[in-house]
């Protein structure tokens, strides 16, 4: 048996464009009817969601039957916890909070086995297929796709020295965070904030790294395209649930 391949990994070294949906409802039932609604890619979050190991492996199952690429974004940037996604078969990575090159080696070490990295070795895993992949520990990496996330203004200053190291394959803009960081707390498309995001991909696409980012307004979407943005989230899951419910309800006069 042979490795899974990563069709989001080389569609990004490819560069072609990356359109996804952020997912939070943390159920294998929820990620079954998106993982079929035709987008390149679905993201697991475990940083602010109620998800944990033993029902992101549901998911990943219940994605496995569909074209989306799945990407899990760990709660941070933790050795142990990278390890055990990976474990359990995630071949696409998001680290939140990396602040510098430091903490961008480190994520890359936890992705890779010694003498390479530290990831730690078990033979009979979901990745391994139980034990079927032949050379997996030796070749695993050929397939695991690594996206860290800069979400202030200090990290952004580091994009270039980020983007140049080996292991890196793409680098996300967390607009929520880089908001309250520079004081604009609450807010995704402050005016004064924008043109700096905008900048940020054009300086990672520069570098030769694939920039993506987080946004749920069509034509600021159309904007980060352009920008150079390869693999752009355009919805939340829990988002078009609540508004999609709250326009059923107004048809029939009720209100949240």
């Amino acid at each position: 048996m042979d490795l899974p391949v990563n069709r989001f990994k080389r569609a990004l070294a490819a560069g072609q464009s990356q359109i996804g949906l952020w997912c939070s409802l943390s159920s294998h039932y929820s990620m079954e009817i998106v993982a079929g609604a035709g987008f390149d890619w679905i993201l697991l979050d475990t940083e602010h969601s109620p998800n944990d190991l033993e029902s992101l492996v549901t998911q990943l199952q219940a994605a496995a039957a569909y074209p989306s690429t799945p990407i899990v974004r760990v709660p941070w940037n933790d050795t142990v916890t990278i390890k055990r996604v990976l474990d359990i078969g995630a071949q696409t990575l998001l680290i939140p909070y990396v602040q510098n090159p430091d903490e961008a080696r480190a994520a890359v070490a936890a992705m890779r086995y010694p003498p390479a990295g530290v990831r730690g070795v078990a033979g009979t895993t979901r990745a391994t297929r139980f034990g079927r992949i032949k050379d997996y520990a030796k070749r695993a990496h050929e397939e695991l796709c690594l996206l860290v996330q800069l979400e202030t203004r200090d990290a952004l200053a580091h994009i270039e020295t980020i983007a140049a190291i080996d292991g890196i394959d793409g680098i996300f803009i967390g607009p929520a965070d880089l908001h309250a960081s520079l004081g604009h707390t609450g807010e995704v498309a402050n005016p004064a904030v924008l043109p700096l995001i905008e900048d940020s991909l054009r300086r990672i696409r520069k570098a030769g790294k694939a920039p993506g980012i987080l946004v749920g307004d069509e034509a600021l979407a159309k904007r980060w395209i352009d920008a150079g943005s390869l693999f752009t989230a355009v919805g939340v899951d829990t988002a078009i649930l609540a508004r999609g419910a709250e326009r059923l309800a107004a048809q029939y006069g009720r209100t949240a």
